[in-house]
């Protein structure tokens, strides 16, 4: 199916400042919000989510986020989530 080729390939191909987005939009926040919390401009920003969705796709950032959550980009409230290793030293 071609979707699943363009998604699969769109895994390899986003930068990390688009899954920098892709979190930020996550967490609710507006392409204007996301550009002052980064220092960078909304068109910017506009040009990120709008790369996201060519090569993701998606229609929209409900989409994108669908997109992000279906392959382990993002995790909401514990549903599916990679397991990641644990950076703080243990409890033991």
């Amino acid at each position: 199916m071609i979707t699943g080729d363009i998604s699969n390939s769109a895994q390899m191909s986003l930068s990390a400042r688009e899954m920098e987005i892709i979190e930020l939009v996550a967490a609710g926040l507006t392409n204007q919000e996301i550009a002052e919390k980064l220092t960078i401009s909304k068109r910017t920003v506009d040009n990120h989510v709008s790369n996201m969705f060519t090569k993701t796709g998606s229609k929209n950032r409900v989409a994108l986020l669908n997109w992000a959550m279906d392959h382990g980009k993002i995790c909401r409230d514990g549903f599916n989530c990679c397991t990641l290793p644990d950076a703080s030293p243990s409890d033991s």
